[in-house]
Formats: C-alpha cells, structure tokens, sequence
C-alpha cells in the first residue's frame, strides 16, 4: 500500500500537531425541514432553476442528520485527532432568536460522541447558510445582521457549553461576500461588487463582535477565523504583469486578513477601487481587531495572472498542468510560498490548514475507490506544510477537505471532494483509497488510538 513519506523528525509526526477532517452543515445534513430548521439563503438559492447544476438542493445531502453516530464511527477509525463541522444557524435559532431545542440537541449529542471517542470539535459558527428571514431585511448588506449573529453566538456558546473548545466565528467571508454578492454563483446571487465589499465589511464585523461574545461566554475556548488564501503568480515577467498579482492577492488575502491582524484594509486595493470602499463606523476596526488565538487557512491552488488594462487583473489557466475535476491546477509549492510570504509581512497568530483537498473523477469499483490522484494531493501537500514549518512558519494543523462528498454549492453533487465515497441513491458510505493512506499515516504518529 502507498504510503505517505515525510522526514521522521518532521513537525507533522509530533503528537501536539492537530490531524482532522473537514465538513460543513449544509453540504452534509439533509433534513432541511426537519425538527424545526427554518431556511437558509442556500435553500432559496437553490430553489432557484438555473442556479445551481442538474437542480440540485440541499436534500438529501449526506443525510448526516439521521447518521451522524455511524458518521463518527468513521471519522474515529481514520485516527484523525479532531473534526471540524459547522453549526447550522437557522438549526438552532427560531426566527424570534430563541434557541431551537431539538437542533440544539442534534449538536449536542454529537458533539458528545466526539468527546466520548477523544476526537476534539473544530466548530465553524458561519459556513454559508444564514437564515432566509435575515435575508429578506438585507442579510449582509443589513449591519443589523452582525448583531444577529452576535446573538446566535451567544446562544450557541452558552447553549454547548464545554463541549466546544475551539471556534471560527466565519469561514471564507470573501466566498460569501465576493461569489455571493458580486459575481453571483452563490447565495444570495448578487452582482455588485461596491455592494460585496460592503457585505465583506459587515461579516468582518460579526467576526468582531463574535469574538467579543466568545471572550465573555466561552473564555477557556480559543477562538479564530478561517480565510481561504491563496499566492498568485504573475503570468510573465513583466512589470505590470508582477503588479497584477499584488493587486490580486490584495483582493482575496489581504483584504479579509489585514482588518483582523492591523486594523485596517489595504491600501493598495482602497486606492485602486475606491468606489468599492465600504462604509466603516467609529469602533468597527477595533472589533475586527480583537486578538485572535489563532487563523485558519483554506487552500486549495493559485492564481495565475496579468495586467488587464480595463479591469487591473486578469486570470489565466495553467499551461500543461495537473488539475484536478474542478479544473483546478495542482501545485503545492504555492502552499508553502503563501504561508512564508504570509509570516513575512505579519506578525501571525498560530496557523491552522483548516481545509485542502481536492475533487476528483471518482468511481465506485467492486466496493473500492482508486482515488491516486489524491493520495498523491494528500502527499505533496502535507509536504508542503512540513517545508513552511521548516522555514518558521508556526503550523499547528491540518485539516483534510473533506470526510465524505458532499453538496459542492453551485456545483450541486457532480464534484467529489472526500476521502469517503457517497452513493447518493442508497447513502452507502465507502473509504477511499485517500482514506485508507490518511488513516494508515495518523496510526504511526505516537497520538494513534
């Protein structure tokens, strides 16, 4: 069997690095009308015709609400040390904000299990799916929403308890507010980009505000906010070409991390675009600012880009380079190159890879699934994040994306990321060949079960 290789004194064998998987509420639950879940901006996005490919909703997903127990089970014989899974806000709060009983017990019964397995939750507060009713007063584009999720923070935090001791109050506000709010392939589906940095704004602000919530309510908890990042590469050598990816990498990277590590939004981009500048009150740059225990970090490849005369930046393909079913260049040296560049300019909290991976043309043969080219991805990948820890990059873990295949958003069920493989028809679940060297490399760290 395949192996994964790293040096025998590399960081990532230590037992205090934090091995786990990955999912997300909605890509895995199903059971969107169950138990009192009120809809979520994704349910409306999705009864949309044309929104999302082949028609594709949020049901059944995964079913993981009915079969999370058996779900655990296999996240605990992978050997992983934690799993990270997000809450459903429009699960565990009623429209009034008062707590959803029943939702609320579905966390807690499974966030029990994890404990009883010794597997350590991860907790995404915000992964997508805000409430349709927040939405219908302006969701993101409403500043009320911040103090919403405020609350919902308070709710969750007082309602778990000690179950819980790490947090991210978002994942990836740049998703949410750049696909979701000027290029429209994502819930809510808008196109306007002054309108998306503004979203961008109001997210940056319930980050603030919900880790005010957290310091108060779940003090012994670390608590954080995970950004998908990513370097980009100037497509020639050229002067503005060089440029070009600044600006880009101002774009996505900076301008969701820079608020949160120094207070303020780069100035590269809010001279270029100045017409996008959000509207900021006295006070919110210091909640963005609040010290944060440590970043998540989602990555999944590059940019690769050039100078555009009409736009700043342009974005190419690679030229003959692996990809992955998404279309998706492979190239973990990027990994590396960002979380160096990263710890250059900043001073960092401690870094967490909350999500890599990738999606794959994945088939179901006599009961097995030759996913090579993730065992591969698994390899380079994992290697990359030994060579920035080797170069001084304070890593502290890595999560895989994802457990099992799941609802890729716009992408509907034609991608599969996990390591498990998912009959949608029959809900069987099947490792991977991915899963099976993932599993094989946790049980020869000294934190094997």
């Amino acid at each position: 069997m395949q192996r994964i290789e790293l040096p025998p004194a590399s960081r990532l064998r230590d037992p205090s690095f934090t091995f786990g998987v990955a999912t997300a509420s909605f890509q895995v639950e199903g059971a969107t009308q169950a138990d009192g879940r009120l809809p979520s901006i994704w349910d409306a996005f999705c009864a949309t015709p044309g929104n999302v490919k082949n028609g594709d909703t949020g049901m059944p997903a995964c079913d993981h609400y009915h079969r999370w127990q058996d779900d655990v089970a296999l996240i605990r014989d992978l050997n992983v040390d934690a799993y990270r899974l997000s809450i459903a806000w429009p699960r565990v709060m009623t429209q009034d904000g008062q707590p959803n009983h029943k939702g609320l017990d579905f966390y807690k019964q499974l966030l029990d299990r994890l404990r009883e397995y010794d597997i350590r939750p991860f907790v995404t507060l915000y992964h997508w799916d805000l409430p349709q009713h927040l939405q219908e007063h302006g969701g993101w584009l409403n500043r009320d929403t911040a103090y919403r999720f405020q609350d919902y923070v308070s709710l969750v935090s007082r309602e778990l308890g000690e179950r819980v001791d790490t947090y991210a109050t978002l994942n990836e506000p740049w998703v949410s507010a750049i696909l979701g709010h000027e290029v429209g392939i994502h819930a809510p589906g808008m196109t306007d980009a002054r309108l998306a940095r503004q979203a961008g704004h109001h997210m940056l602000l319930a980050h603030g505000l919900g880790m005010q919530t957290l310091r108060s309510e779940a003090p012994e908890a670390q608590a954080g906010l995970v950004l998908n990042m990513g370097p980009n590469t100037p497509n020639s050598q050229r002067y503005d070409d060089r440029v070009a990816a600044l600006i880009g990498e101002a774009s996505m990277n900076h301008w969701f991390l820079e608020p949160v590590l120094e207070g303020r939004y780069p100035e590269l981009y809010t001279r270029l675009y100045p017409e996008q500048a959000p509207r900021i009150l006295p006070g919110d740059m210091e909640l963005i600012s609040q010290p944060v225990n440590f970043i998540g970090i989602n990555y999944y490849t590059r940019g690769i880009v050039s100078y555009d005369n009409e736009h700043w930046v342009k974005g190419h393909a690679a030229k003959d380079a692996e990809v992955t079913d998404f279309g998706w260049e492979v190239y973990p040296q990027g990994l590396t190159d960002l979380l160096v560049d990263l710890d250059a300019q900043y001073t960092l909290p401690p870094l967490m890879i909350t999500e890599n991976g990738m999606a794959g043309d994945d088939h179901l043969e006599q009961d097995r699934v030759h996913d090579e080219q993730r065992c591969r991805y698994l390899q380079s990948h994992l290697q990359a994040v030994h060579d920035a820890i080797e170069q001084g990059v304070d890593v502290r873990g890595y999560f895989a994306w994802s457990l099992m295949d799941n609802f890729e958003w716009a992408e509907g069920y034609s991608k599969r990321f996990g390591m498990v493989y998912v009959d949608y028809a029959t809900q069987q679940r099947t490792l991977k060949d991915s899963a099976r060297l993932f599993a094989d490399f946790l049980r020869q760290r000294p934190t094997s079960r």
